[in-house]
């Protein structure tokens, strides 16, 4: 099974950028689909972003589109979620999940990451 560490959260500025980074180690990365989810105080866990193994298709959410873009390096094992624009209501812990055989989603990830924060300040 695939091994997730989430990395570049912070606190940052309305209007402000990060990356995030999601570090794979175990078995084979590029065989994953890869997604980035976020889950804010008293709300449910959502799908922010996904990518295909080969990078072909990715998916975003409404709320990020044109302003987060997810990208990998399969070299490097490593998933990216790069976020422009950011305001509060992207705060929360930020997750990477991977599934082998499909898109990954809250209830059939393979295997998830702890966690990254993001705090965003008016």
């Amino acid at each position: 099974q695939v091994r997730l560490v989430e990395s570049g959260g912070g606190l940052v500025q309305a209007g402000g950028s990060l990356r995030l980074s999601c570090v794979a180690s175990g078995r084979t990365f590029n065989n994953y689909y890869m997604g980035w989810f976020r889950q804010a105080p008293g709300k449910e866990r959502e799908s922010v972003a996904r990518i295909t193994w080969r990078s072909d298709i990715t998916v975003y959410a409404d709320s990020v589109k044109g302003r987060f873009t997810i990208s990998r390096d399969n070299a490097k094992n490593t998933v990216y979620l790069q976020m422009n624009s950011l305001t509060p209501d992207d705060a929360g812990v930020y997750y990477c999940a991977a599934s082998e055989f499909g898109w990954p989603t809250i209830t059939s990830a393979d295997c998830w990451g702890q966690g990254t924060q993001v705090t965003v300040s008016s």
